[in-house]
């Protein structure tokens, strides 16, 4: 999803303790489906309850962000909203890719595949409405803030970081950086020990910080640009020029300035060109919202989790008692952002 420009930009590795006391506004969608993709059985199916509900996501957003919140970050979710009409052909494409895999999966289980099965699952997550409603309900009552977007989430999380309400977004993608975010950390929600992709290798995963101005500045490219040659190599909102990768966009815009001249000496064209340059210069934002933490209401949290989609009762408790205090000799977390 998003753009494919990261072999451009410069990161940092990051400790978890580097990021305490800092408010991250998380991409919601890009998190959930990381958390669907990866929180699965060994036979590639997510996590469910007695009823067959997908639990993958919960189980996430309590563990992983209790960890976030015991190390003191402060996540605010940012939901996505309605999208632009100009990526419904992404959308589409999407879906089809995720039925394919769904398909590609069911096949390779029934023939005992078992890594090309989880392989495939993996690829046919799903982020729907009845995720989203049980994400900020859990959310809810873990104390935890989030927004809903007018659009795009990343879009209003670059948003409300420039306008100092957060300090950092949340992301894998980089589609955050086109639309002017400051600074992103990728691998927040996904840190840990990690399979290379049909390899029996393990690889650490850490945090890492991609800061738009010293990119640029490393690049010798202003931002204009920068938006410029992710829409050569493609976005979600447009496809890209034939056989131009991130490397050779960033010469062609460095040697011709623009894409309107690369496209113009070129011969070329990108249609919607000057609509999608407008949307990641001037998304549709939102004021209303409000960023306020608080203690989360442990017996909300019990009772959606343990009673209503038979999570461990001990294993909830237990996160529940990390959220109150910190690994800091005892002192609640908590307390210290009220």
């Amino acid at each position: 999803m998003g753009t494919d420009i990261g072999d451009l930009l410069k990161k940092k590795p990051v400790e978890l303790s580097g990021l305490s006391s800092r408010v991250i506004a998380i991409d919601a969608y890009n998190t959930l489906y990381q958390f669907l993709s990866i929180i699965r059985q060994r036979d590639g199916t997510p996590l469910k309850d007695s009823n067959g509900n997908i639990t993958s996501h919960l189980s996430g957003i309590l563990y992983r962000l209790t960890s976030l919140m015991e190390a003191g970050v402060k996540p605010v979710f940012v939901f996505d909203g309605k999208p632009p009409e100009m990526k419904s052909r992404t959308i589409e494409k999407r879906a089809e890719i995720r039925e394919s895999a769904r398909i590609k999966s069911t096949e390779a289980r029934e023939k005992g595949h078992a890594e090309e099965a989880y392989k495939y699952a993996q690829a046919s997550s799903k982020v729907d409405a009845t995720i989203v409603g049980d994400s900020k309900k859990l959310l809810g009552a873990m104390g935890i803030p989030f927004v809903d977007a007018p659009s795009e989430g990343e879009a209003q999380a670059a948003y409300m970081v420039r306008k100092g309400d957060a300090d950092l977004i949340g992301s894998q993608d980089y589609d955050s950086l086109l639309f002017g975010a400051p600074s992103v950390v990728r691998n927040l929600t996904v840190s840990g020990k990690r399979k290379l992709p049909g390899k029996n290798i393990y690889v650490d995963v850490k945090p890492e910080i991609i800061n738009l101005d010293e990119s640029l500045a490393e690049l010798g490219i202003n931002h204009e640009q920068l938006i410029d040659i992710a829409l050569c190599v493609g976005t979600d909102y447009n496809d890209g020029l034939e056989r131009i990768g991130p490397k050779k966009a960033l010469k062609l815009v460095k040697e011709y300035g623009s894409i309107e001249k690369i496209l113009l000496e070129k011969e070329m064209d990108i249609p919607g060109l000057e609509s999608t340059k407008d949307f990641f210069t001037n998304p549709p934002v939102s004021d209303d919202y409000e960023l306020k933490w608080s203690k989360p209401i442990n017996e909300d949290v019990i009772e959606f989790l343990c009673e209503e989609h038979d999570f461990s009762n001990d294993r909830v408790v237990k996160a529940l008692e990390r959220l109150e205090t910190s690994s800091g000799g005892g002192q609640s977390t908590l307390d210290k952002w009220f």
